[in-house]
């Protein structure tokens, strides 16, 4: 049966913890992933992909701090444009390499994503998420007062700025993704969680520095685009429970009520498979299906074969 699928694609999938930031790296890591891509269109199903880019807008980030002094520093807002149009201009062509392979004429169309939060989210009173480089405790200090940013001290490992994450209210391309996908394209969209845009009392649309949390942007997207099944891909085959300990157990195929049981018992941490889960649970109340599983077993969980499943 074809379903039109959402799949978001984590950081890894792009560049590898500790590995050199090369085009060349970063684009056959987008080529491993896109092979496994196409097979999922080969199978008939409608795709969308959005993915991460939290090294790469923070590679972005520090060539602006590196060379303000020559070309002046652009806003975060517009590094997560670039980042976007460059990851999506990779995948777009590998994508389109590896669906020429399995003789597939399907088109695909990177497209530049934003998405609108509310500027009286909670999240801009108290900015948590570290983006860029790190700093000593004095350099981020006076960046602080020159720049009106806030920083904070990182696990240690020295001082960094931090932004907002807001909620995502909306996605607003995502009618002509449905539209282009009713229509067999392949999009890819919405990357990094989407370009962040607050809406003016006019009803204009103005950018704003902040970093929108992929997962919960996928679930947006999903859900306007009006999605069958939300696949999220980490670095694990499953989701697990008592993980790293003796009793631990991976997750196959369980109820959105088993799912929220596990959640109320602190399963799911904040910093790793807790917005991933917060996502899957939401689409899955909305009736669709909910992955959670790894890239190299994408194509067999989309047939329901592998990796965690939630439905309602």
């Amino acid at each position: 049966m074809t379903e039109k699928v959402v799949i978001a694609l984590g950081g890894n999938a792009i560049l590898q913890p500790k590995q050199e930031a090369t085009y060349e790296n970063q684009r056959e890591n987008v080529r491993i992933s896109t092979e496994i891509i196409a097979k999922i269109v080969k199978n008939g199903h409608e795709v969308i992909v959005t993915h991460g880019n939290g090294p790469q807008v923070g590679n972005i980030l520090r060539q602006n701090e590196e060379a303000k002094d020559v070309v002046p520093a652009l806003p975060l807002d517009v590094c997560s444009a670039e980042s976007q149009g460059f990851i999506g201009y990779m995948m777009e062509q590998t994508l389109k390499n590896e669906l020429n392979k399995l003789g597939l004429n399907n088109q695909v169309v990177s497209m530049l994503t934003q998405t609108e939060v509310d500027r009286n989210d909670p999240a801009f009173a108290d900015p948590s998420k570290p983006i860029g480089v790190f700093y000593s405790e004095e350099e981020a200090k006076q960046l602080a007062a020159e720049k009106g940013w806030d920083v904070k001290e990182d696990a240690g490992r020295g001082w960094r700025r931090v932004v907002a994450s807001p909620n995502p209210k909306s996605i607003l391309s995502s009618q002509t993704i449905k539209m282009l996908t009713d229509n067999d394209v392949i999009v890819i969209a919405s990357g990094g969680g989407g370009i962040p845009v607050v809406r003016e009392e006019d009803g204009s649309l103005t950018g704003i520095e902040a970093v929108i949390d992929k997962d919960r942007s996928a679930f947006r997207l999903a859900e306007e685009a009006k999605a069958d099944v939300l696949m999220i891909l980490t670095d694990v085959d499953n989701v697990f429970v008592n993980y790293g300990k003796p009793d631990q157990k991976a997750l196959g195929t369980i109820t959105l009520e088993e799912a929220k049981a596990y959640a109320d018992q602190g399963q799911f941490s904040a910093g790793s498979m807790g917005p991933k889960m917060e996502a899957a649970m939401k689409f899955a109340e909305m009736g669709g299906r909910a992955i959670i599983c790894s890239l190299g077993q994408a194509d067999l969980a989309v047939e329901g074969k592998a990796g965690t499943q939630i439905k309602k």
